[in-house]
């Protein structure tokens, strides 16, 4: 049986660190730091950590929006998913998350891009 990325990476521990440094690191990026000035980090942890549960193939307890509704008022540009995407591969890289693991996420992410962007 094959198993999923969530359980590859370290399971829950292992997404509860990425959401906390990935977060760290965006709040710490110019580029993209000014989308959370008036968000609920510890509720956006929260929803972050089960999305990518879900979306690693772990339990599913992801109850937020698809990600076209969650995104389409912030009006995203391709270099503002550009960064989000470097944050989110210097994370996994900082964790010591294997390349081959670290492209799967990125697969992963790439697939919500057009939602993501609304396009």
């Amino acid at each position: 049986m094959t198993t999923t990325l969530y359980e590859r990476i370290g399971g829950e521990a292992a997404v509860d660190a990425a959401v906390d440094v990935f977060y760290r690191k965006v709040l710490g990026d110019d580029r993209i730091s000014h989308y959370f000035d008036s968000v609920d980090m510890d509720g956006q942890r929260a929803k972050q950590k089960a999305f990518l549960t879900f979306a690693f193939g772990g339990p599913n307890a992801y109850g937020g929006k698809d990600m076209r509704s969650a995104h389409a008022k912030l009006k995203l540009s391709e270099s503002d998913f550009d960064a989000v995407m470097e944050n989110l591969g210097a994370t996994l890289k900082e964790l010591n998350v294997p390349d081959d693991l670290i492209g799967e996420a990125a697969g992963i992410a790439m697939s919500v891009k057009n939602d993501v962007l609304n396009k």
